[in-house]
């Protein structure tokens, strides 16, 4: 069974990586797959996303999964707190009965310097240049995580990266957590982003009060 990493943060918020190895039917005798998906590795993605969540909650009622207009995918009452991220042949997911959740992981890749302009402030960009070049990639794609997880924790789109979604300066190591900030019209909401580096793989997340 390929769970590449589990973390029970509490008692009521759970998160895990699964690296896929499998078949689309290993999947499909545990959950549903979303209509729509054409592409056979995304079909695998999806399908593997939504196992974790009941990996970490037996009973997850996945069937229940509505997706918003902002791409979302929620339960109409709420009843757990979810978010899912995929990339290359890994999926990750984080549940919570209590606390909303945002979760991302990323393969560290120097495809992220293209856009580092589109989703970091000129404050960041000054805190990545102040890296070295191996530190620097790989502050790019934590921060490209850290921001993609406050996105999804938020949750209701029409967010820029750049000046809504704020990371302040830390000290990069393996594992650890950054200060960060969403700012959208009135509102200033402060976070806490969790993550960790496995090799090549980057996970970020954060959870808050609902």
């Amino acid at each position: 069974m390929p769970l590449f990493y589990q973390q029970n943060i509490n008692e009521h918020t759970k998160i895990a990586i699964w690296k896929i190895e499998e078949t689309e039917d290993f999947f499909l005798k545990m959950v549903p797959l979303p209509a729509g998906i054409q592409h056979p590795h995304k079909r695998l993605q999806h399908l593997a996303g939504r196992y974790l969540l009941a990996y970490l909650f037996p009973g997850f009622p996945y069937h229940e999964i509505l997706i918003a207009d902002t791409r979302k995918p929620y339960l109409p009452h709420e009843a757990y707190h979810f978010s899912i991220s995929h990339c290359a042949d890994f999926a990750a997911a984080i549940v919570s009965t209590k606390s909303r959740v945002g979760i991302d992981v990323e393969i560290i890749s120097a495809r992220v310097e293209r856009i580092k302009h589109k989703f970091l402030h000129p404050a960041e960009l000054r805190f990545v240049n102040a890296q070295s070049p191996t530190d620097a990639l790989q502050l790019l794609t934590l921060l490209w995580s850290a921001k993609e997880a406050m996105f999804k924790w938020y949750s209701y789109g029409e967010i820029d990266f750049s000046e809504m979604l704020r990371v302040f300066p830390f000290i990069l190591e393996a594992k650890g957590n950054m200060d960060a900030c969403l700012i959208k019209d009135n509102m200033q909401v402060a976070l806490k982003i969790d993550y960790k580096f496995f090799n090549s793989l980057c996970l970020a997340y954060t959870t808050s009060n609902p």
